[in-house]
């Protein structure tokens, strides 16, 4: 059963930026914290960012800070992924899934997961 849905995905550039949503029903998404994980072909699944119930708290991957921007509406029950500076290295499918705790990082602290939203970015 699916209970997020990731939107926003594409083919771009080096250098192009792209807002990835993540939309959710009003008993997953409320009240608790959301995150953004991608998994490049090959690998495993990586933490990317997430974001406290109340936006006020946010973490970043290594990889992505500074490039990436995390936010939630929550009267949309809606999060967003904004990535500026693209790179060929951010080629992943992105998912979104729902957190436990203030600051979750690990893949297993996370269910509700979405299908995913493919990212591909040329050099």
């Amino acid at each position: 059963q699916v209970h997020v849905v990731e939107s926003g995905g594409g083919l771009v550039q080096a250098g192009d930026l792209l807002r990835l949503s993540c939309a959710g029903s009003t008993r997953i998404f409320n009240g608790y914290t959301m995150g953004w994980f991608r998994q490049a072909p090959g690998k495993e699944r990586e933490f990317v960012a997430r974001i406290s119930w109340n936006g006020v708290s946010t973490g970043y991957s290594d990889s992505v800070k500074g490039r990436f921007t995390i936010s939630r509406d929550n009267a949309k029950k809606t999060m967003y992924l904004q990535m500026n500076s693209l790179n060929p290295e951010d080629t992943a499918l992105y998912y979104c899934a729902r957190g436990f705790g203030y600051t979750p990082v690990n893949e297993k602290e996370y269910d509700s997961w979405g299908l995913g939203t493919q990212v591909t970015v040329s050099s």
